[in-house]
């Protein structure tokens, strides 16, 4: 099942359940948001969330293109990307929490074909302060899956302030063995989907309040879930990166570790510049920066000669496409021309000032502080070019 099969039945089974599909949105806030990226599908409607009425209704549904920095030094392993699409429903204070699990236990093994042996859930145990979560307890044990109780797992929040809520959990079986264990115990159980019953909000002095609305807030990874679907091993298997290990191999020989982080890094540039975002050096520009400057840092370890320039066309454009962006996939190009040729007189500067004596012993913070704010050299590449000493 390709992804886009994937998205297009999960927005028709929603769809006839009365939810009105909402476009995504690129991956930039809107203005006066504080976040450098849309991180989940949740987040440009939190002030729906929040009690304003939206034009579309009650129930939505949609699919977003998400954006996570959180995830950077996860990325190689085999269920995290930086950039990501998500699968998203709302109810805006209308069905609450039993309900929208119904729905997604009965698409995941009727409208996808999930084995049911291989589902487990987690739900909130409670606390002092929020009572267990008994009606999505019952809905679970009513419909077969095993349950398993948490407390700081199955609490979602947007941060220390704002909306939060309790959450419950989908897991997919991974392994090739039956089922065992449970998910905090065994991490051959995958996330999928999180239901977050989202009715109250944390204020600055830690206590909760409700809501104006009990809502519902769900989301499900499709790259994650398209490659458990696919019986891939990893998310770097699923079908979206098929021209990626097509053809970047043809050019560059890397172990799977490189592979995975050139994959996703170069994938995600690619996104972030088809909405509009170039390189700099603060802000939104220094995240696109940082993807790049690491692939080339990890390309050139092994031969200074590799260039992005060989980076096939096919997977710039197929990127593009995918994520329905209508950014001139040449404009892509030479930006990372352009950003390949500044690090590279970035790291001979570099060189040069980490040759003189005073930095020929160990660096302290006020010596990483100079070499950032007078010769422009970031931390982690002091410690990249210290490495090849």
């Amino acid at each position: 099942m390709k992804t886009e099969h994937i998205a297009r039945t999960f927005v028709e089974y929603f769809e006839e359940r009365g939810h009105r599909r909402i476009t995504g949105s690129t991956l930039l806030p809107p203005p006066g948001d504080p976040v450098l990226f849309t991180t989940s599908g949740m987040h440009p409607l939190t002030p729906y969330l929040e009690g304003r009425p939206h034009p579309m209704g009650r129930r939505l549904v949609n699919v977003q293109r998400c954006l996570r920095t959180t995830d950077l030094e996860e990325v190689g392993d085999a269920t995290h990307l930086t950039v990501f699409e998500m699968l998203g429903t709302w109810s805006l204070g209308d069905y609450e929490g039993p309900q929208s699990l119904a729905w997604g236990y009965d698409l995941l093994t009727e409208g996808l074909g999930i084995d049911p042996g291989l589902l487990h859930a987690t739900v909130y145990a409670g606390d002092e302060r929020t009572g267990q979560d008994s009606a999505s307890l019952e809905l679970w044990q009513n419909r077969g899956v095993p349950v398993e109780l948490t407390v700081t797992d199955n609490w979602w929040s947007n941060g220390p302030t704002g909306p939060c809520g309790p959450d419950s959990e989908i897991f997919l079986w991974s392994g090739d063995t039956p089922p065992r264990s449970t998910p905090t115990e065994d991490d051959r159980w995958v996330e999928v989907w999180n239901h977050v019953m989202m009715r109250h909000r944390r204020l600055d002095d830690g206590s909760l309040v409700p809501l104006p609305q009990r809502n519902v807030d769900t989301g499900l990874g499709m790259e994650r879930l398209a490659s458990l679907l696919q019986g891939k091993s990893s998310v770097f298997e699923c079908d979206v990166f098929d021209p990626w290990r097509r053809l970047v191999p043809r050019i560059w020989t890397l172990d799977e570790p490189t592979r995975r982080l050139v994959h996703d890094h170069l994938r995600s540039a690619v996104v972030v510049s088809g909405d509009g975002v170039r390189p700099g050096s603060t802000g939104r520009g220094y995240v696109v920066r940082r993807l790049v400057r690491r692939v080339l840092t990890v390309l050139w370890r092994d031969d200074p000669t590799r260039s992005l320039g060989d980076l096939p066309s096919e997977v710039i454009e197929h990127t593009l496409d995918h994520f329905r962006q209508d950014t001139d996939p040449g404009e892509v190009r030479r930006m990372l021309l352009d950003e390949e040729r500044r690090f590279g007189r970035l790291l001979e500067r570099g060189r040069q000032v980490l040759a003189r004596p005073r930095f020929r012993r160990p660096l302290e913070e006020e010596d990483l502080h100079y070499l950032h704010d007078t010769h422009g050299l970031p931390r982690d590449l002091v410690r990249t070019l210290r490495e090849e000493e």
